[in-house]
């Protein structure tokens, strides 16, 4: 017998149940920052996606309501940030509602189109947003790399179940 059939395991559809199955799913940490009216913004994201190799395009997800929403909502241009597993306390820095985000320790620098770009990152883009596309609370956004560096050390950091994490050998 199946685990559908047991009627204690099974979940309606509801905000709870995506939460709690996503928790289950290693994902890639990201930092997206852009240029506000009032200065850089930022946040973590788990969503980052390849979208096209030609032209390169990447996607990721943004709450509607989230601080850093206004300023992707008016900018032309973000960074994306491939964040390495030395870097769980930049990731929880950039996650937390009311940080500092941009305060010492966080080292970045003003990059192309005024986007900020962060220093010490496994990978850094930044991207022209080609459209912003309506799921629910969220908004996907769309964008084009127009320039980026690769050249980062070490090994990528996840989030699982809750909590950053390195690869485990």
């Amino acid at each position: 017998m199946t685990a559908l059939h047991d009627p204690g395991t099974i979940r309606l559809a509801s905000p709870d149940l995506l939460r709690a199955t996503f928790r289950r799913h290693a994902a890639g940490v990201a930092v997206i920052t852009a240029r506000g009216a009032a200065g850089p913004v930022g946040f973590t994201a788990t969503s980052v996606t390849s979208v096209s190799a030609d032209p390169p395009m990447i996607s990721f997800g943004i709450g509607t309501g989230a601080s850093s929403w206004p300023a992707v909502a008016g900018t032309d241009h973000v960074g994306v940030h491939i964040l390495g597993e030395h870097q769980s306390e930049l990731a929880a820095t950039f996650a937390r509602s009311g940080a500092d985000r941009f305060g010492a320790p966080t080292a970045w620098r003003e990059g192309p189109a005024g986007v900020p770009v962060l220093d010490g990152v496994q990978a850094w883009l930044v991207c022209r947003i080609t459209a912003r596309v309506p799921a629910g609370d969220h908004r996907i956004v769309l964008a084009e790399v127009v320039l980026g560096d690769a050249g980062g050390d070490g090994r990528p950091l996840l989030y699982h179940q809750g909590r950053f994490n390195g690869l485990r050998d």
